[in-house]
């Protein structure tokens, strides 16, 4: 996997993946950025919620569930000194779908947190992460 990311001017950098995708990550005004991207740390969190998501959709429907809908809405804390690491993560599912088993979505989050979301488990290094759900019958 490799990723490049270049500097644009003032805090705006440019992000490449390598499959070919881009990002525009700027600072706060008040660090010297425009406010014009996402901060760095913010794409650490949707990294994760991304990694975990995935893993659900794909364990739930190798599990016949029959869902439509996963939104993972997540908060954290940084600690206040630099290194200003995440300390605590909350991770909030809302899933939706028809006649879904709460025990397997249960299961399915556990899974991607304890054995698959490669980003939970790094950021789950200095950060304590926790986790709900929701289940939302769809029409």
């Amino acid at each position: 996997m490799k990723a490049r990311v270049t500097w644009v001017d003032g805090k705006m950098f440019v992000g490449e993946s390598g499959s070919g995708h881009a990002v525009v990550m700027d600072g706060a005004v008040e660090a010297g950025g425009r406010n014009a991207g996402i901060r760095p740390m913010e794409m650490l969190l949707i990294g994760m919620g991304g990694c975990t998501c995935f893993d659900v959709v794909m364990i739930l429907e190798k599990g016949r569930q029959q869902i439509t809908d996963c939104v993972a809405a997540i908060e954290a804390e940084r600690a206040d000194t630099d290194p200003k690491v995440f300390t605590k993560i909350h991770v909030h599912f809302t899933v939706t779908g028809r006649k879904l088993d709460p025990a397997k979505v249960e299961r399915a989050i556990a899974l991607s947190a304890e054995k698959y979301c490669s980003a939970s488990i790094m950021l789950g290094q200095t950060a304590t992460i926790t986790h709900d759900f929701e289940l939302v019958e769809a029409p």
